[in-house]
């Protein structure tokens, strides 16, 4: 239950710890997305919560929800106007060069009757940006660190694969399925002055212990 995963929760926002394997939007195979879950999220509003952001469906982690139309709004803004600290955790297959940098490259999003659709860093496509931190290594994997400037689709999956030549764990798309993808939305910031920003953390998932990899908070922030 989703109730069960709220890591903060006020009159204007809503934020959930989404589990990896749930849509945010209804898919077409008809299986069961975080729009069956909105309503026990109301809490007694009359209106259920609406997502602001999206995570790709094997992503877990931090997602914005508003409880009415005017927060919903106002996030939104806050997304495109870079008010918005993100950060993300995953495994990558291999060791990137040095322990810190910054991806500049665009994305634009392609298709093919045979594969269906993809990004891919074109400089033809939308401007998309993510720093990179590398925090441990072991058996030729590595747990990083990225905060994302903007938001395109895919944008830290294909940044990983074509910045740094190494996909993330688990990413069918991108690189090879077979275990679980490791890309975690692990802090979320969201500024609305003169209020308190929306923060929130969202605890690692087993599935990066499983792979050998933790954490020591401290050490990051």
């Amino acid at each position: 239950m989703l109730a069960d995963r709220i890591l903060f929760i006020d009159g204007e926002a809503i934020v959930i710890d989404k589990p990896a394997g749930l849509p945010v939007d209804p898919p077409r195979d008809g299986s069961l997305s975080l729009e069956n879950h909105l309503q026990s999220l109301a809490f007694g509003f009359q209106r259920w919560p609406q997502p602001v952001h999206r995570l790709d469906r094997d992503t877990s982690g931090c997602l914005l929800l508003a409880r009415n139309p005017k927060a919903h709004k106002r996030f939104q803004h806050a997304f495109e106007s870079g008010e918005v600290e993100k950060h993300y955790l995953a495994v990558i297959e291999g060791v990137p060069d040095g322990d810190r940098g910054t991806i500049d490259l665009p994305l634009l999003k392609v298709s093919t009757r045979e594969s269906g659709w993809r990004m891919r860093g074109d400089v033809k496509g939308k401007a998309a940006r993510t720093h990179w931190r590398l925090l441990d290594s072991r058996e030729g994997r590595s747990l990083m660190l990225f905060a994302p400037e903007t938001g395109r689709t895919h944008q830290i999956r294909v940044h990983a694969l074509e910045g740094l030549g190494a996909p993330i764990v688990g990413d069918a798309i991108y690189g090879r399925s077979g275990e679980p993808m490791l890309l975690h939305a692990w802090r979320l910031k969201v500024s609305r002055a003169p209020k308190p920003a929306v923060e929130a953390k969202a605890p690692l998932p087993e599935s990066f212990a499983a792979a050998g990899f933790r954490i020591d908070e401290d050490a990051i922030c």
